[in-house]
């Protein structure tokens, strides 16, 4: 038996008037998923326990069968693993966005316009993180290049329990009450000012300026964390298996808990991604010897952290088409009995812009038998109306993995 998990991350989200006042899951064309409604298991379950915060970091150990109560440390430490940065135990990381703000004199005055920076290239966002290290970094406080916007700071013997704000969670909002607080607070934002500074004058921001594209004029800190630990996915389940995804998080999750990395060229987390990449990736990866993949696609939660819903439909269009259907069509043609579950790890409504902790929809297809469940589409609601649920995240994986 083979297993695979496709993470549509976000795409959980509330009835939108823009949409006939349905869901984005509702409203977009989905034949693959539809193919397989009927004949799958449906529930909901909780992937963020009561009383920790919705991110990606918890939800996705939950769907991968960490207890979040157990193992989370924090968002950044598990993508610094990603990037192959090597941390000791007294390192505290933080994430690091490039990020646009408006542009009034004082700092704190300020709104927060892009968490992306236009979602700025990696060949140039590693330039201007660089840039910016070289100017900053001390022998304590280093700046690792990561993906686009998203790098990593990590701090020897740096002051923890600082409270630190998301951009996605303040777009279109002043930052002067988002701005750091904590042990820590007055050198992180003397940071963030200090590369205010510094990138206003950059030539790649002049010329991003000149072509239209948003500038990267400021580093935003956030994700505060240690350097994680988690079992191994294979001693726990007896499978051998990978992780794909375009986002650093996901795969420092996999590589801690011993999944195989796989690049896929052409990989954003953005709506532009290479899904063909990505499908054809985890088609190879089950056909040539893994047991299970787990295959993260970011698209849709960008477009809701954007507020685009009709983007948002477009992804979970495209996912339907150049993910779902080609990994099913090869997985048939092999012949071997497979299992594949399809859900997002949290919610993130297009109208509030961020990730709620509400427990989220899943579909188990199992292609060795049939559920005949009677519903024709996988939404949130179809999902709920089964009554089947889960309230501890973590134990989904095991329900899917049982024979």
């Amino acid at each position: 038996m083979k297993y695979i998990i496709i993470l549509i991350d976000g795409v959980a989200d509330y009835r939108i008037a823009e949409l006939g006042n349905k869901t984005p899951l509702q409203y977009a064309k989905t034949p693959a998923m539809d193919s397989i409604a009927g004949n799958s298991e449906m529930g909901t379950v909780r992937t963020i326990p009561e009383g920790m915060a919705p991110g990606s970091d918890i939800a996705n150990l939950s769907v991968l069968g960490y207890d979040p109560k157990k193992y989370h440390t924090g968002r950044s430490p598990l993508e610094a693993v990603s990037l192959g940065i090597d941390l000791s135990e007294d390192d505290v990381v933080f994430r690091c966005n490039l990020v646009t703000l408006s542009e009034e004199d004082d700092y704190a005055d300020r709104t927060m316009a892009d968490y992306s920076a236009g979602e700025i290239p990696t060949d140039l966002s590693g330039i201007l993180i660089e840039d910016i290290g070289s100017k900053l970094q001390t022998e304590k406080i280093k700046f690792f290049p990561g993906v686009s916007y998203r790098h990593i700071i990590v701090w020897e013997g740096g002051p923890d329990n600082n409270i630190l704000t998301p951009p996605h969670d303040i777009l279109d909002k002043k930052i002067s009450d988002f701005l750091p607080r904590g042990p820590g607070s007055s050198a992180l934002l003397d940071m963030m000012v200090r590369s205010s500074s510094l990138l206003k004058e950059h030539a790649i921001n002049k010329e991003r300026i000149k072509k239209g594209a948003r500038p990267a004029n400021s580093i935003w800190i956030w994700g505060e964390g240690s350097k994680p630990a988690l079992d191994s996915f294979y001693e726990k389940y007896k499978l051998e298996g990978s992780v794909i995804s375009a986002v650093d998080l996901i795969k420092g999750i996999g590589i801690l808990a011993g999944l195989t990395p796989v690049r896929v060229e052409g990989a954003t987390g953005t709506i532009h991604t290479n899904f063909k990449g990505k499908a054809g990736a985890a088609i190879g990866q089950l056909t040539g010897g893994k047991d299970f993949v787990y295959l993260h696609l970011e698209a849709t939660d960008e477009c809701s952290h954007q507020g685009n819903a009709r983007d948002k439909v477009k992804a979970i269009e495209i996912i339907d088409r150049e993910v779902i259907r080609p990994i099913k069509e090869a997985l048939d043609r092999q012949g071997f009995g497979y299992k594949m579950m399809i859900l997002p790890d949290h919610y993130t409504p297009v109208s509030v812009r961020t990730h709620t902790s509400e427990p989220v929809p899943f579909m188990i297809y199992d292609s060795s038998g049939k559920a005949d469940n009677k519903l024709e589409r996988f939404n949130e609601f179809s999902a709920k109306k089964t009554g089947l649920y889960f309230k501890e995240g973590y134990k989904l994986l095991d329900h899917f993995f049982k024979k």
